[in-house]
């Protein structure tokens, strides 16, 4: 498989739930995240090519938001090493300035150094 990546996957320290802001459902927990896209663990299988309505809740205030809201594209959906997860991969959809540099700051505060 050919790696499309153009930006390294940072993992947190945390992590961190991921909910649909319409309905408050839990989504998963974030494995990584860069500014493009995130990846979650997740009891729940998702259909690709869908666009979601997700908040990433926080684990410190960052630019005064103990929230991130951001619309999301599931890319993929596949069983994780444990059978009773999926991995999902959501490519973010209309990154503003604000959600880069929350992400960014994120990723500096809580990311782990390599």
């Amino acid at each position: 498989m050919i790696e499309r990546r153009k930006l390294k996957r940072r993992h947190l320290i945390h992590y961190l739930k991921v909910f649909d802001r319409n309905t408050d459902a839990l989504m998963g927990h974030l494995v990584n995240i860069t500014s493009e896209g995130i990846l979650l663990i997740s009891e729940r299988f998702i259909e690709p090519n869908q666009i979601f309505q997700l908040k990433m809740v926080l684990p410190a205030k960052i630019l005064g938001k103990d929230q991130l809201h951001f619309d999301a594209k599931s890319v993929r959906c596949q069983k994780d090493i444990n059978p009773d997860f999926y991995n999902i991969g959501f490519q973010l959809q209309k990154v503003t300035r604000n959600h880069f540099l929350v992400i960014e700051q994120l990723i500096d505060d809580f990311g782990f150094r390599d």
